[in-house]
Order: C-alpha cells, then structure tokens, then sequence
C-alpha cells in the first residue's frame, strides 16, 4: 500500500497519563472511567479517542462514497460510534466492540442504507476492525 500520510501520536502514564501528536494539535489528559476502576476524573481515555476518529473518519468515507455517486450528503449528517472494551472470552487480555450510527437529515432510508454500506467498505477503521489487521510491534 502506498501510504499517502501518517500521523504520529505518543502516550506516557498509561490510561492515567497524557497523549500529544507529534504536531502538538492533540494533546489529551488521560483518565480512568470508573467502569474500569478509574477515578471518574476529567479528562478522556483511549475508547473516547478511537470512537470519535472513527466517526470521523467514517463520514469522510461517506462524502467519499456520495461524491462519487453526485449525491450531496447534509452538512448536518451526524456519524456517532460506540466502543466498548471488556476482557476477552479467552482471557488473555481485552478486546473492544464497536457500532456505528448515521443520521443523514432528509435522505430516502434505502439510499442512505446504500451509501452507509458502501463507505463501511472504504473506510480504513472499517476495514482494519474487519480485517483484523496485523499492527508491527518494536522496541526503540
């Protein structure tokens, strides 16, 4: 694959810490949610982070999708995602689940329900969680 862009984003301290981008445009105190023995404090955590890049970039794909069919797609479409975390059936560590919701205002539901299965296709979450992509691990 021919990589077009690559973000860098580092984290210390854990869930209980602080992650940046190398830009200095993300920088986030990390928390605990209490479902998971935290302390509830403000701030946010790594299931936060991923579901709002995913909604994020699941609505790219969708005006990817719409752009390519001459659809126009409502500024107001709203593309919401659920990420759960709970501990794996085979306990060896944790896993997540994810669902997507879209609202597109004023759009024919079979329509809507095309394009929505059709960006799922484009989207590079959608194929990663679907794929269960291999993610290189290293030690600097």
């Amino acid at each position: 694959m021919a990589i077009l862009y690559t973000a860098n984003a580092s984290a210390t301290g854990g869930r209980a810490g602080r992650a940046h981008s190398d830009n200095g445009a993300l920088d986030v105190t990390l928390t605990v949610p209490k479902e998971l023995g935290g302390d509830g404090a403000t701030g946010t955590n790594p299931e936060q982070l991923f579901a709002a890049g995913y909604s994020a970039c699941f609505l790219g794909a969708l005006k990817n999708v719409a752009g390519k069919e001459k659809v126009k797609i409502p500024e107001d479409t709203k593309v919401s995602t659920k990420v759960g975390i709970g501990p794996r059936e085979d306990g060896t560590g944790f896993g997540i689940e994810v669902a997507i919701t879209v609202e597109i205002p004023g759009m024919d539901k079979a329509q809507a329900e095309d394009l929505v299965a059709k960006a799922h296709i484009v989207c590079p979450y959608s194929h990663a969680m679907r794929t269960s992509t291999e993610v290189p691990v290293s030690v600097a």
